[in-house]
């Protein structure tokens, strides 16, 4: 792709964001859309989202579990940008029906560090020494490509198919949790809807953020001090609407909850 399309990409995928009309999957209209076309997207929907005023507070990753690999026939973890815009706290509600089209519910491990990453060649123990603190958290994913019906690349153009996200109120050392065998529950409406253990995510939540933090040092970008940064579902992603009620329970690490209104 040229410089051209991959600008006209990013502003419609931004206008779609903005007014919550899905647009056709790029992967069947480029045909030669790589990884890295799909990157150089998303960074132009970061661009357009700065320039209406949001402010870069963190990443994530998407992509880590099996479950949701599958379930989106994908096979390889991507990234995207958090928004200060997308944030949201424990115990309050999360406005989805006029905001988002397409909303899914994960439940996640949110790192907050206390030092930058710069890779390559970082390790796990790199990762948990520059992590102040995790929490307990929901990701809401949504897409801006219709029906879900994503490549690997078209999602990685929608900024790895973020929406907002809720993070938890009870922040734990992560030196003091065994973050691979750390078991999550998630409950919708008062019912148990899925199970999960922080194995699910590529072996360890602490293995995905090393894997961000080697990936973009690459390219010479770091993970700051002070930033959230999302580390990819350990269950399913649970379709939400407007009313319904959600809660996630990680051992040793605490709870979040959230209702969307």
């Amino acid at each position: 792709m040229d410089k051209q399309q991959i600008q006209l990409c990013g502003d419609e995928l931004y206008q779609a964001m903005v007014d919550r009309v899905a647009v056709r999957p790029l992967t069947e209209r480029f045909s030669d859309i790589t990884l890295g076309d799909a990157y150089n997207i998303s960074l132009r929907v970061l661009e357009r989202r700065i320039e209406s005023g949001e402010k870069v507070i963190g990443k994530k990753i998407g992509l880590t579990s099996k479950a949701v690999q599958n379930m989106l026939k994908v096979g390889q973890p991507d990234f995207g940008y958090l928004t200060d815009k997308m944030a949201y706290s424990q115990g309050e509600e999360v406005q989805i029906s006029d905001r988002l089209m397409q909303p899914k519910a994960e439940g996640e491990i949110a790192f907050i560090l206390k030092k930058d990453l710069l890779g390559p060649g970082l390790t796990a123990a790199d990762v948990l020494a520059a992590t102040d603190c995790v929490l307990p958290c929901f990701e809401v994913v949504d897409s801006r490509i219709e029906n879900w019906e994503i490549k690997i690349q078209d999602t990685v153009a929608d900024n790895a198919s973020c929406g907002v996200f809720v993070l938890g109120d009870r922040a734990v050392n992560p030196r003091k949790v065994d973050l691979a065998t750390c078991g999550m529950v998630v409950e919708k409406n008062g019912s148990i809807i899925s199970t999960g253990a922080g194995a699910a995510a590529l072996g360890s939540p602490v293995t995905c953020v090393t894997w961000l933090a080697n990936t973009l040092g690459q390219f010479g970008i770091p993970l700051k001090a002070g930033e959230v940064i999302l580390s990819g579902s350990l269950v399913p992603l649970e379709p939400v609407q407007a009313g319904d009620f959600m809660s996630v329970s990680v051992g040793g690490i605490g709870s979040a909850s959230v209702r969307f209104i």
